[in-house]
């Protein structure tokens, strides 16, 4: 009996065993069901219905996008309504033969519009940007399983102006480059839904009230601070500099110092943004005055003088043996032959004649007499705390850049490399980056935050504007930005002609400063016969009015890039201001 009574036993514990196993990987199913449908419920429904749920959107009208233009506004982008044509393969019994007749009426590749319908999906999309008319042809087939829907695309009234500042929204909706990518969250709106009501083609019954679910919200139009007569304008003057100086490319904005607003913004060469798809370099589409970053060369000798006249350790009438170059380690800081040799001199003339030595001794004086880790960490506390250089403005553009300043105490070579930054070199900002600092400068000492759009209208008519951000108070103190103010209306009337610009008019103030930097070389060093030219200045009466900075890279046409390519576009935009945009002459 023991024997049995053993084996009964066995197999009761077997039983138990796979009892309990089977116990466990029900338990297993079960938690895993749970976890499917009812945790991750919404997560998988969407994921499974997510081609069929774009056949039941109700696509949102996107942000529309104006300019000022006098008293009134003018588009700059607008929406035009085509049809996406789709099929829902479901319905459709003889793809080849549909597709057939599809391409009787709309033209395109019967062998694609087949392969669409026929893959395992219920929403496939045959073609894009149908018009009114093809739409109409479409239907009148009767289409089982096809069906049209409304799509909003870009339409630009005004053709190619301020396309880099722009953008545009590509196929998938999504907006790219330009304002369009930054503020694409803003613009787009969000889709509605329709209920799945479908006729007997299987086709779902838009323009029935009673089938919409979720109405869609429409996206933001934003009113631009850009004013269109001077974008216009701007665009005409750059491009003609640029032809005159010989030079591929380069970029010119205008800024009101005394908000951040920028009024007029250009590169060149520019592009339809109607037509995007047809650019076969994307560097078309970048906007180089927020994400260029360069060596600006000489345009940063008054923000240097500005630093030292701030901290005290010069006065706007000291003077200074100036030798004419200065050993710093193994290398040597050194002018350009026009510098007049050796001397006494003024920190008006380190400007007006843009001394590289007379920078460097504005750095000595920052440490007490000498390059040292005090004049260093001086400067670039200047640098990056009130000009905010090597940090993004917060500009609505896409695809801004930081730039790069070396740290001052950390690296080898610091003391040279420093020397150079204080001319403009050994570092890297866009010119919207100097043009904002020179604003802050020569405003009376507040640093705004560069914007572009002056107001927010929500899809009820909300208008909700978009004011001044002052980032930094106490860029410099009031008087330094008049005393540099002056030093740079200096600079113009004693070197206008060789600028190649038309006597600077006493009723008006009008300043400036030059900048030529060798182009560095990808691997170290710099190019010997290679060049990019800026200018940076300002223009009103007894105050700024408008903050002016031009680029031109690589001119071929002698002579020094800033002061031969850059300043005539300067100087013309100028007086473009003062002849159309009532800039206040002195004393009123």
């Amino acid at each position: 009996m023991q024997p049995y009574q053993d084996s009964v036993l066995h197999q009761l514990r077997r039983i138990r065993i796979w009892y309990a196993v089977l116990l466990l990987v029900s338990a297993l199913f079960v938690i895993r069901l749970f976890y499917l449908q009812v945790i991750r419920h919404d997560y998988y429904q969407k994921a499974a219905l997510s081609d069929q749920l774009k056949q039941y959107q109700i696509p949102a009208e996107r942000g529309t996008i104006v300019a000022h233009s006098g008293n009134a506004t003018a588009p700059l982008v607008l929406n035009e309504t085509l049809y996406t044509l789709f099929a829902d393969p479901q319905y459709v019994k003889d793809p080849w033969q549909t597709a057939r007749k599809i391409q009787d009426v709309i033209g395109g590749n019967p062998q694609d519009y087949e392969k669409a319908m026929r893959k395992d999906t219920r929403y496939a999309v045959l073609a894009k940007k149908l018009t009114k008319e093809q739409r109409a042809k479409v239907d009148t087939l009767q289409l089982k399983g096809i069906g049209t829907r409304e799509a909003v695309y870009r339409t630009y009234p005004q053709g190619q102006l301020a396309a880099q500042l722009l953008g545009f929204v590509n196929d998938e909706g999504l907006g790219k480059y330009g304002l369009e990518q930054a503020l694409d969250k803003d613009l787009k709106g969000a889709p509605g839904m329709l209920k799945a009501i479908t006729d007997a083609q299987g086709v779902p019954l838009a323009s029935n009230r009673d089938n919409v679910q979720i109405a869609p919200t429409p996206g933001k139009k934003l009113v631009l601070t850009i004013d269109l007569g001077m974008q216009q304008q701007l665009e005409d003057i750059l491009k003609q500099g640029l032809e005159s100086a010989k030079s591929q490319s380069g970029s010119a904005f205008i800024l009101d110092p005394n908000s951040g607003a920028i009024k007029a913004m250009a590169n060149f060469p520019t592009y339809n943004p109607a037509e995007f798809y047809k650019v076969s370099d994307p560097s078309l589409f970048t906007n180089g005055i927020v994400s260029a970053p360069m060596e600006v060369g000489s345009t940063m000798k008054p923000l240097t003088a500005a630093a030292a006249l701030d901290q005290g350790v010069v006065k706007k009438d000291t003077t200074y043996y100036d030798p004419s170059k200065f050993k710093i380690g193994d290398a040597t800081v050194t002018n350009i032959e026009e510098d007049g040799g050796p001397g006494t001199r003024s920190v008006s003339d380190i400007l007006q004649l843009s001394l590289n030595t007379g920078a460097t001794w504005l750095l000595m004086q920052m440490g007490g007499g000498e390059i040292n880790q005090k004049g260093r960490v001086a400067w670039h506390n200047y640098l990056t705390d009130h000009y905010q250089f090597g940090k993004k403005t917060g500009i609505e553009q896409g695809y801004e850049a930081e730039g790069y300043l070396p740290g001052p105490t950390d690296g080898f070579g610091l003391n040279i490399q420093y020397a150079n930054m204080s001319f403009g070199q050994g570092m890297a900002i866009t010119t919207l980056q100097l043009g904002a600092a020179l604003a802050g400068v020569v405003n009376g000492g507040t640093y705004y935050r560069p914007h572009l759009v002056d107001a927010y209208i929500d899809g009820s008519g909300k208008e909700v504007g978009n004011r001044p951000l002052a980032v930094k108070t106490g860029v410099v103190k009031s008087d330094v930005g008049n005393t540099i103010k002056d030093m740079m209306e200096y600079v113009v009337s004693k070197n206008y002609l060789t600028y190649g610009m038309q006597r600077p008019r006493p009723e008006y103030s009008i300043g400036g400063k030059t900048g030529t930097a060798q182009v560095p070389k990808p691997g170290g060093g710099y190019y010997e016969d290679r060049f990019n030219g800026t200018f940076m200045g300002f223009v009103g009466g007894d105050k700024a009015q408008y903050v002016i900075v031009v680029r031109v890279n690589e001119p071929k046409i002698g002579g020094y890039a800033g002061s031969k390519a850059a300043a005539p576009i300067f100087g013309k935009l100028a007086n473009m201001l003062i002849d159309n945009f009532s800039v206040t002459p002195k004393g009123q």
